[in-house]
């Protein structure tokens, strides 16, 4: 057996199991060891069978004796009773209705129970058990025994409970890891050298020679900087722990591992990124200063601050690439708009048949005497992208430069041959056309711009907003498209915690604008018990009747199944929307929007909203991002026990658009003592960092931002709460690149690193 051999090759698999396996992305030996339990039960509520709690759910090692079926006196039911019996005492255990059990269960050796303590205090019974056969040694054999004294017998009391599937249960897991562990290795000549003490015994003894192929992808010397365990012994610690400190030593290797390896791909990234050239914008500082002085409102010291970043990486020889990161309504735009001014305003540098940028005697880059650096805007969404449009005409209206808009459906130009102050439909080719010859100074628009058709003439700046990463493949789509690489900045209004940010984004530096600008009025929200219910729908008519506009979130799309016991039982879209135009709204036009309908529909159900043509949105929570309608400033949001924090926050940020005073009502469906304390943070507070770092504290980072997303596992979403691992596995990262950036002299870890970017970088 190798680990990289196929799992189907040395287990035979029905349909079912190879499905499952399939689903849970398990297709070697390697994949297989590194499926690690999702948790661990512990050997009884004390480990033994004479202090049993009846209630209570217990795990015991020990052996069976005297299995006998029989049928009860009164019910006439059948029953196999019998002893279960370990160091301490024993305890019957009954089996109702399995007359033939007896003859299944062993009459020998070691096992495993798992079941309910029924009875009382005085006379304790297990009911129904389930009953595992446990291999020679694994029982009385723990990882850390001690080797000074053969006869010991250290009883392990924590068992590994593995995520499972339809196909393969827990307990298959299991006893595949024991038979992984117990085959010998394929190609002995790579085998490592044996480690010392009881691992090394276990190894000699035929118990986990696959572990002896399997290279360390972890630095000795790393290892030993911060006492990290070495891959074998983690990986028999996560699948066959003596106890849970054990445990918890190979799930921090392990959470270190993934981290180190995804903060390597991001170095690998800044580093590829420093290494190119960028177009020198000269006069920046001056040309933002210009703009600032036009607006009617000043910016804050947040936005001041970004500005200054973003300019001062203008002026170094690579291109930026920096991550601004503000909450709902911080003003974000005005700073893209204030950069974005000054590269519209710069000149493009002469380039010389060599493909250098000529120079004048001082040094400086030659600037051609006619045209401009050209600026890319990416938004999500088609309407988004339509507002952005209008923002920058507004705040470029003045100057002597073209704006376009390109989109799946729209293609536009400002300002018009035929009228100056609009803007006018043209077509696809001739947009193309003066984007490549560089006539079109701006151009905002949709995942459209990096379509190979659109080409660049001195494309130096691209903007990219909202929604999700902007993809390293994308960015290098953009940076082909022009004589040189430009500068990258990526917006996103979702606060996100430090910890995470500095994983997920470790390639991009950070910029943060933590205040509002002034005048912008917070969101009042408010906790609504069912029986208050009509309060929030009389304030929202009050805002309809004032001619403004309402969302009402509800967390399913259709209605649960009612013959499906566990369906989650919470209001869905389509059937409220119904509900409240037959019962509640009647004068009021409501539209409907959810992530099943088509694009066509959604575009028009968000364009029938923004007009003004229906007053009510219905929706699901693809609302909380990517939608701006100024005149919406009431919200209720259903069910809100069952959305993140981060996410309820984003959610409310949609009516936060506008200088009337916005509403959020949260109307739970449950009144637990967690969700409520969650949902009162969130009325407390509009601050989205300090929301963003409790709903982490809470939920975990895989709850907020997605596991698939990013491709970390729940052991490395798990990680993003230790500040300390983020920031050691990053400076480590950023050490070994700074020496080896191809990491040729660690193969081991360059394979961990590629399969680590193949899955962050799902594009």
């Amino acid at each position: 057996m190798h680990p990289d051999d196929l799992i189907e090759r040395h287990f035979r698999l029905i349909p079912a199991q190879k499905a499952a396996l399939k689903r849970l992305k398990l297709g070697t030996i390697r994949n297989l060891l590194y499926h690690f339990p999702s948790r661990y039960e512990a050997a009884g509520t004390s480990g033994e069978a004479a202090r049993l709690i009846p209630g209570t759910k217990v795990t015991l090692i020990g052996s069976l004796s005297g299995l006998k079926p029989r049928k009860l006196w009164k019910s006439k039911r059948n029953v196999t009773e019998g002893w279960f019996e370990d160091t301490s005492g024993r305890v019957k255990v009954m089996w109702f209705n399995q007359p033939y059990i007896a003859s299944y269960l062993p009459k020998a050796g070691t096992v495993k129970i798992s079941g309910t303590v029924g009875g009382n205090v005085e006379r304790p019974y297990i009911a129904n058990p389930e009953v595992e056969v446990m291999p020679a040694g694994v029982a009385t054999e723990g990882l850390f025994s001690d080797t000074n004294n053969p006869k010991s017998e250290v009883r392990s009391s924590v068992f590994a409970v593995y995520p499972e599937s339809r196909g393969v249960t827990s307990k298959w897991f299991y006893h595949a890891l024991e038979r992984v562990f117990a085959r010998p290795v394929r190609n002995r000549a790579h085998a490592q050298a044996r480690p010392e003490g009881a691992l090394g015994r276990a190894i000699s003894n035929g118990a986990s020679n696959v572990l002896q192929v399997l290279d360390d992808p972890i630095p000795k010397e790393v290892r030993e900087r911060y006492h990290l365990p070495d891959l074998a012994r983690s990986l028999l610690a996560m699948h066959k722990p003596k106890n849970q400190r054990e445990t918890e030593a190979a799930r921090k290797r392990f959470a270190f591992e993934e981290i180190f390896a995804l903060q390597l791909t991001r170095a690998q990234e800044r580093a590829e990124n420093d290494a190119q050239a960028s177009f020198p914008i000269t006069d920046s500082e001056e040309h933002a200063e210009r703009f600032l002085e036009t607006i009617p409102f000043p910016p804050t010291k947040a936005q001041k601050r970004a500005i200054a970043d973003i300019l001062a990486d203008f002026g170094r020889s690579h291109p930026m690439a920096r991550l601004l990161e503000g909450d709902v309504g911080s003003g974000k735009t005005l700073v893209a708009a204030a950069t974005a001014y000054a590269v519209v305003n710069s000149r493009p540098p002469l380039k010389l048949a060599s493909g250098e940028f000529a120079r004048l005697p001082d040094g400086s880059v030659a600037n051609r005497t006619s045209g401009t650096l050209q600026v890319a805007y990416m938004a999500p969404t088609e309407i988004l992208a339509g507002q952005h449009f209008q923002s920058f005409i507004e705040y470029f209206s003045h100057l002597p430069i073209n704006i376009a808009l390109l989109t799946g459906k729209v293609c536009k130009k400002f300002p018009s041959k035929v009228s100056r102050g609009e803007a006018t439909n043209i077509s696809r080719a001739q947009l193309l056309k003066w984007v490549e010859n560089g006539e079109i100074a701006m151009i905002v628009g949709t995942h459209a711009l990096i379509q190979k058709s659109v080409a660049f003439q001195h494309l130096a700046y691209v903007i990219v907003d909202e929604q999700h990463r902007f993809g390293t493949r994308q960015r290098r789509a953009l940076a082909h498209k022009g004589d040189a690489s430009p500068h990258f900045l990526s917006m996103t209004a979702t606060p996100i915690p430090r910890t995470l940010s500095l994983t997920i984004y470790g390639d991009l530096d950070i910029s943060l604008l933590d205040e509002l600008p002034p005048g912008r009025v917070m969101v009042k929200t408010a906790i609504v018990k069912s029986g208050e219910r009509d309060i929030a729908y009389e304030a929202v008519r009050r805002e309809l009747s004032q001619g403004r506009q309402a969302y009402i979130i509800c967390p399913r799309i259709e209605e649960p199944d009612p013959s499906k016991w566990n369906a989650l039982q919470a209001k869905s879209v389509k059937t409220e929307a119904k509900r409240l135009k037959k019962e509640v709204f009647q004068e009021f036009e409501i539209g409907l929007l959810h992530g099943a309908m088509k694009p066509k529909e959604k575009d028009d159900a968000m364009s029938r909203f923004t007009s003004g043509e229906t007053q009510i949105l219905v929706a699901t929570s693809v609302v909380e991002v990517g939608v701006n309608v100024p005149n919406a400033t009431i919200i209720l949001i259903e069910g809100a026990e069952r959305f993140g924090l981060a996410q309820l926050h984003q959610l409310r940020g949609r009516v936060q658009r506008s200088t009337h005073t916005p509403f959020c009502f949260l109307l739970p469906e449950t009144s637990g003592a967690a969700a409520a304390k969650r949902l009162r943070a969130l009325e407390k507070t509009n601050d989205g960092f300090k929301l963003a770092e409790a709903d982490l504290e809470a939920r975990g980072a895989g709850d907020l931002y997605g596991r698939q997303q990013w491709g970390v596992t729940d052991l490395g979403m798990e990680a993003l709460k230790n500040v300390k691992l983020i920031r050691a596995a990053r400076e480590e990262a950023e050490r070994l690149i700074q020496t080896d950036v191809t990491l040729s002299t660690y193969p081991t870890l360059r394979e961990r690193v590629e399969r680590a970017s193949a899955e962050s970088h799902r594009e």
